[in-house]
């Protein structure tokens, strides 16, 4: 999916939501776990219940692979499902990966190939040589880590460059830029940030950026707009459990997507205010 995909999506659904998919079994309504496969079950069914309220899903990566080989099914058969009932809908593989050349290879090959997901994000640390192996699939978008919502953000993605005077977070964000441009690369900002989005839409200010953290991290919606959004939306905005953990009773699809239509309808507003 290019940008311009994305974006006819947004104005489509008046909704630039991203329902994050981090499904741990100990958290499911327990009447799935008799089920074949019960995360699968339940991916099924909230995508069922969302599919028109969202324009992405986000499966988190770690919530499949601490169930081994049958998490990875799991994982394999959500994205299929998606690309085969609903491909209109943008998938985030939400990996955090970044290594060597040849690994980060293999990585994107995964993703990009073997799941069919449409961007993946990846950690910068490791520099130019563990981000570019992602680059190289058309249509297929890298989401760099750049400032993220969590607690210990502070412990590095603030520390200034002694060179460039500067918060290390913006020095990522300015590298990255020659390595691809806004039709392939994505960062990541936290919604918990606030005015910080006003600063890195002087950075970079046609990218899309990839928000958690609204929802039960505390993040604004308003906020994120307010600083963050462009003529053409320039948002993607995660909610996970908010969504997905709405209700524990065999209604919880009908709650999700009550919670869902909740964001998707703020967003209609926040969207007719700002965007062309």
């Amino acid at each position: 999916m290019n940008k311009s995909e994305l974006f006819n999506q947004i104005k489509k659904k008046e909704s630039f939501l991203c329902v994050g998919l981090d499904t741990d079994i100990k958290k499911i309504p327990t009447h799935l776990l008799s089920e074949e496969d019960p995360i699968f079950s339940f991916n099924k069914a909230i995508i069922d219940a969302t599919h028109d309220l969202c324009i992405a899903y986000k499966p988190n990566t770690a919530f499949y692979e601490s169930n081994g080989v049958e998490g990875w099914k799991s994982l394999e058969k959500t994205i299929n499902y998606i690309k085969d009932n609903y491909p209109d809908l943008f998938v985030i593989a939400d990996a955090k990966r970044g290594d060597i050349g040849n690994t980060s290879k293999m990585y994107a090959r995964t993703f990009f190939e073997s799941l069919r997901a449409d961007a993946v994000t990846v950690a910068p640390y490791m520099g130019e040589d563990s981000v570019t192996p992602f680059l190289g699939y058309a249509n297929k978008w890298v989401i760099l880590l750049a400032l993220t919502s969590n607690k210990g953000s502070d412990d590095f993605q603030r520390i200034l460059d002694a060179s460039e005077k500067r918060p290390l977070f913006e020095t990522v964000m300015t590298t990255a830029q020659k390595w691809a441009d806004d039709e392939q690369l994505m960062y990541v900002v936290g919604a918990t940030q606030g005015e910080a989005f006003r600063r890195i839409r002087e950075i970079a200010p046609t990218h899309f950026l990839l928000v958690p953290g609204v929802g039960a991290q505390g993040g604004s919606l308003q906020e994120v707009c307010t600083y963050g959004m462009t003529n053409q939306c320039g948002l993607i905005v995660n909610s996970s459990r908010g969504i997905i953990y709405a209700d524990q009773t065999r209604d919880f699809a009908l709650a999700s997507r009550k919670a869902a239509m909740k964001l998707q309808k703020q967003m209609a507003l926040e969207l007719l205010k700002r965007v062309d």
